[in-house]
């Protein structure tokens, strides 16, 4: 099975060489497939969302590998490292982070519209396929702040899945819905990882969903307890 994500011996501190220097990261060891659906589970600051943004190429770690579908992320700059996110990831947040005054079919040709450039009838089709794919063609047209958490959520799906990426990091999707929508925001991410082979990589503190998922790894303090 190709391999999407490794992490070897990774280690992240701050402040490094200062009398403050605190490591946050302890040497973590994480493989992800293609096609893998994995939930990161921990305490509040055991190291999760550090974690998360080196893996979302946001943050470097101090020391370690980071490889990206066999790629060696040490070697790019800043420019190669946003290219290669941009193209390879996409993100799913618990806020759902959309622009309050676009619509939905805006809110998904985002990532599109920075990659190109500018917007054409090719980006307008590939949101509203998005859309129908998260069963929301008939709210298009509807601007996010004139639509439920739950509705709103499943926008962040879709545009998350704009670039066609091969790994979905997703914090805490499900943090701020109810349960049924929590559950149905869930269940769609499943389908997508189902349907076209995308990896997830799903921060949760929700054990009901954490144990629906491929597999389980724990973070405690900077360190992988459990996989």
């Amino acid at each position: 099975m190709a391999e999407i994500l490794r992490l070897e011996q990774v280690r992240k501190a701050y402040n490094v060489g200062l009398p403050t220097e605190t490591e946050v990261l302890h040497g973590i060891d994480l493989q992800l497939n293609h096609g893998e659906f994995l939930a990161l589970i921990g305490p509040s600051g055991s190291g999760k969302s550090t974690l998360l943004n080196i893996v979302g190429l946001l943050d470097r770690p101090t020391s370690g590998r980071l490889l990206i579908k066999g790629q060696d992320t040490a070697a790019l700059d800043d420019t190669e490292l946003t290219r290669l996110r941009g193209h390879t990831i996409g993100f799913i947040f618990q806020s759902h982070l959309l622009i309050p005054a676009f619509t939905a079919r805006e809110n998904v040709m985002m990532p599109l519209l920075v990659a190109r450039g500018f917007p054409d009838a090719e980006i307008e089709a590939r949101a509203d396929t998005l859309l129908a794919k998260v069963g929301l063609t008939k709210l298009a047209g509807n601007r996010a702040n004139n639509m439920s958490g739950g509705q709103q959520q499943r926008v962040a799906v879709a545009r998350a899945l704009a670039m066609n990426p091969d790994l979905v990091l997703a914090d805490e999707p499900t943090g701020n819905l109810d349960t049924k929508s929590a559950d149905a925001v869930f269940a769609l991410m499943r389908q997508v990882n189902r349907d076209s082979g995308t990896s997830f990589l799903l921060v949760t503190h929700n054990m009901e969903l954490a144990q629906r998922c491929d597999r389980i790894i724990q973070v405690i303090d900077g360190r992988i307890e459990t996989t």
